[in-house]
């Protein structure tokens, strides 16, 4: 049997949202699922239910895109984070090139954003629930048998949690994380320290609705809360994915250059860049400065601003381990210095031209 090339390197991103359900066991179509007259799953179909009467979230989910999907932290203002927090934030965004050190190019476990990604299928009980990934070291219970968090835990790659129900929510408590991950794939660290509250809501069939607490005092300067949806997959089934099986990837992680870290652009520059580009009526590249990063949101919304790494004056690179091999982002001037437009060269070796909007 020969064994396929494995990649550890597998782009979040793409798999979130512009992959379709590819996990599927064939010509099988689950008797449980409603359905429309043409034989579509009713996504809004009422909300199935336990015998307690309690919303039933077993299923197979994708979370749907955002800006929370790659940087959780995007609603803080930058004193809200603390500066050795921040520094190892910009460490983890300056290694772009795949991002060598991140988990996942070791084949570790995600840690909390593994709720962020690829499938994950849920599978409730009266006294546990258990969150399944496609990677099997990410699985994930939650104890809803009565019990309290413990008060001291070994640190675990996915800490511990534990639920109980508010009505028609479902309230999730974490806490006994070790501090080997990061919240983001802009690399946002977090201590022992940690604590998470999500709440769960099925409003109907298809969707699932979350809100994510992050409280770590010795981080950040405040808990935030953050929200993102999931939409059921009910005629797909998860596929394991094993990150070391014929691993290929790891020996060319090199990080940043010493040559991209000496790189300079005037902040002059970033400023001039900043602004709305078309590609096509209706669809617009939006460029932007935080906190002296160059910033893009190409994507329509659906995975907030994006950091520019300067490759020149000129050229930048989008180049996140989430996103997959990089893409390259060209800016270009007139005679008079103003900018007339900026060329997209995808990850796929497209170029995609996007007009300066005055």
């Amino acid at each position: 049997m020969q064994l396929r090339a494995c990649s550890i390197m597998a782009p979040i991103l793409i798999a979130a949202v512009t992959m379709p359900g590819i996990a599927q066991w064939v010509n099988y179509v689950p008797a449980t699922v409603p359905r429309t007259s043409d034989g579509k799953p009713n996504l809004i179909a009422p909300v199935p239910r336990t015998a307690a009467g309690k919303p039933d979230l077993t299923g197979v989910w994708r979370t749907i895109g955002s800006k929370y999907t790659l940087n959780v932290a995007a609603s803080l203002k930058p004193d809200e984070i603390q500066p050795w927090a921040a520094e190892a934030s910009r460490r983890s965004l300056a290694n772009f090139n795949f991002n060598k050190d991140a988990p996942r190019a070791l084949c570790l476990p995600h840690g909390p954003k593994a709720i962020f990604g690829n499938l994950f299928k849920i599978v409730q009980s009266p006294s546990v629930l258990v969150f399944l990934h496609e990677s099997p070291d990410n699985f994930r219970q939650v104890l809803t048998d009565g019990r309290k968090l413990p008060e001291d835990p070994n640190p675990s790659w996915l800490g511990y949690s534990v639920g109980h129900w508010e009505g028609d929510t479902l309230v999730v408590e974490s806490a006994g994380f070790n501090d080997k991950t990061t919240l983001d794939a802009f690399g946002h660290p977090h201590t022992e320290g940690l604590r998470i509250t999500e709440r769960f809501r099925r409003p109907d069939f298809g969707h699932l609705e979350i809100q994510i607490t992050f409280d770590d005092p010795k981080a950040y300067n405040r808990p935030w809360t953050i929200t993102a949806t999931a939409q059921l997959r009910p005629d797909t089934e998860l596929l394991e994915f094993i990150c070391n099986e014929n691993e290929q990837d790891s020996g060319h992680l090199v990080g940043q250059t010493a040559e991209e870290a000496n790189v300079k652009v005037p902040a002059s520059v970033f400023a001039k860049y900043a602004g709305r580009y078309e590609i096509s009526p209706g669809r617009e590249i939006v460029v932007s400065v935080e906190d002296d990063q160059l910033m893009v949101d190409y994507l329509q919304g659906r995975m907030g601003n994006i950091p520019l790494f300067p490759r020149s004056e000129t050229k930048f690179l989008v180049a996140l381990a989430a996103l997959g091999p990089p893409a390259l982002f060209e800016f270009f001037t007139d005679s008079s210095g103003n900018v007339k437009h900026l060329l997209w060269r995808t990850r796929e070796g497209d170029e995609v031209k996007a007009t300066r909007i005055r």
